[in-house]
């Protein structure tokens, strides 16, 4: 009796291993990531306001979107407020709402 190609498969798989083609590559490795701190929580001076334009460019990115959270780093009270701040901004024409090429 005859295997076709997928009957092999499914036993190569259902033994735990991995056939060995060429191009296929290792799992990478996971990286350390460090945990990312508050910047308005760790230092008490600086204040979030909507007219202080310099603080609130480093939380958007080149094309002028809001960065998230899970990259800013910021906790999610602060982050709010930055939120708010930078809509306020754009309104006022502080900030732009896209970055023109």
């Amino acid at each position: 009796m005859t295997t076709t190609s997928n009957q092999r498969n499914n036993q190569r798989s259902s033994q735990g291993q991995r056939p060995n083609r060429p191009g296929m590559q290792r799992p990478r490795r996971r990286f350390f990531a460090r945990k990312k701190i508050c910047r308005f929580c760790a230092n008490s001076d600086l204040k979030i306001n909507y007219k202080n334009p310099d603080i609130l460019r480093i939380y958007l990115s080149e094309r002028g979107k809001i960065v998230p959270r899970r990259i800013s780093g910021n906790c999610a009270k602060h982050q709010r407020e930055v939120t708010r701040a930078i809509k306020r901004a754009r309104n006022l024409a502080l900030l732009p709402y896209v970055v023109s090429d």
